[in-house]
């Protein structure tokens, strides 16, 4: 099962499905927000495509974990109309107050794959679709994000996340800062609520249990950022969260593990298409 983060100016991706944010997750070094349109004033898009591989828990709440591909998309510009921000290629980059995309993708439950699960609903892979806003200075950045599951949940999913930023050198930036994860009712119902009749099926080894929203974890990213020559770079990080309120309470957490640990590294490469 994989878990594939994208924010309009970040990606955090990994395999499992570790909340983050999200990954899970957390903005990238870059700072992404409105700027003139790119070069030559017609539209076009500026991204950058990441690869490599990632470890994480392998479903929210687990003490195992796996490793896996590590994919990621980070929109760097976007003049569509309407739709306008980020900084051009070679432009000094600007800061501020902005818009900002936010994409995230959770595999799938199986209790099939998991014999600690057995009698749990599966829960379908789940695509995350939203919006936020963010701020960056030179030294700092934050954001906050809000999207809208569609497959394994129907629901609403928040993220908060601040990051101070140290440029080493040229080419190095390393980034670190917190994270927090907020979901609706529904949410925290999906993946870590046990139902009467899925307490029954598991043979007594989960209790009912019916969790209700809020935030559902918390914790801190450490990143690193090297740009090799031209559009090509190396990025990683390493996160940690930890599980709390009622997530944290949830029987499938309180056999597993409420600290969850995640480690990604990948290869960039920045891409401009002009249309």
């Amino acid at each position: 099962m994989h878990r594939f983060i994208l924010i309009a100016g970040t990606v955090l991706s990994a395999a499992g499905a570790h909340a983050a944010s999200l990954d899970g997750t957390g903005p990238d070094p870059q700072p992404t927000y409105a700027a003139p349109a790119p070069a030559g004033g017609g539209p076009g898009l500026i991204f950058t495509l990441r690869g490599g591989v990632a470890s994480t828990p392998e479903y929210f709440g687990a003490d195992a974990y796996q490793v896996g591909p590590d994919l990621g998309f980070r929109l760097n510009r976007a003049n569509l109309g309407l739709l306008n921000f980020g900084g051009d290629e070679d432009e000094e980059r600007t800061y501020g107050l902005g818009l900002r995309g936010s994409f995230r993708y959770v595999g799938e439950r199986d209790d099939a794959d998991f014999s600690e699960l057995e009698g749990l609903d599966d829960v379908d892979a789940t695509f995350e679709l939203g919006l936020g806003v963010g701020y960056s200075t030179r030294l700092f950045e934050a954001f906050a994000d809000v999207r809208y599951g569609i497959g394994g949940h129907e629901s609403l999913v928040g993220e908060l996340g601040a990051d101070l930023k140290l440029q080493a050198s040229d080419r190095l930036t390393f980034t670190a800062g917190p994270r927090m994860l907020l979901g609706s009712g529904d949410y925290a119902a999906t993946y870590f609520s046990v139902s009467p009749d899925e307490a029954a099926a598991s043979g007594g080894t989960f209790e009912a249990y019916d969790a209700d929203g809020g935030v559902l974890s918390a914790g801190v990213e450490v990143g690193a950022r090297y740009d090799l020559d031209g559009p090509w770079g190396i990025e990683g990080a390493v996160t940690y969260d930890r599980l709390v309120g009622d997530a944290a309470d949830s029987p499938i957490v309180e056999q597993g593990d409420r600290d969850q640990y995640g480690l990604r590294i990948g290869i960039t490469r920045q891409i401009t298409l002009g249309f």
